[in-house]
């Protein structure tokens, strides 16, 4: 089984930057691709950024160019580097593994618990 660990959040003024880990134990070599999602109070839980175990990337264009989703695969680690965070960035954000290459939820069946960043103007 699969277990997602999530750090990195934290209270941060707009134009600041984060770095979120996500450390995983039980990796099955046979998950595609590995993810960050958010959650906003009140909205639908959404894609950020995807990568592939090939090391191909997606991102939603809202964090295209600001948003950096890398892996360590020796560490069994997956980060999301943050820049020019902006108040909407607020959100528990979350790590998953998944069988498909997407930056939907569907394609996602292990998930972290979350991580809070919260982007004050």
């Amino acid at each position: 089984q699969v277990q997602l660990v999530e750090s990195g959040g934290d209270s941060v003024q707009a134009g600041g930057s984060l770095r979120l880990s996500c450390a995983a134990s039980g990796y099955p070599g046979s998950r595609y691709s590995m993810g960050w999602f958010r959650q906003a109070p009140g909205k639908e839980r959404e894609g950020v950024a995807a990568i592939h175990r090939d090391g191909s990337t997606l991102y939603a264009a809202s964090v295209k160019g600001r948003f950096t989703i890398s892996k360590d695969d020796a560490k069994n680690t997956l980060y999301l580097q943050m820049n020019s965070l902006k108040p909407e960035d607020t959100a528990m954000y979350y790590c998953a593994t998944g069988f498909i290459f997407t930056l939907t939820t569907y394609g996602y069946n292990d998930w972290g618990q979350g991580t809070q960043v919260t982007v004050s103007s």
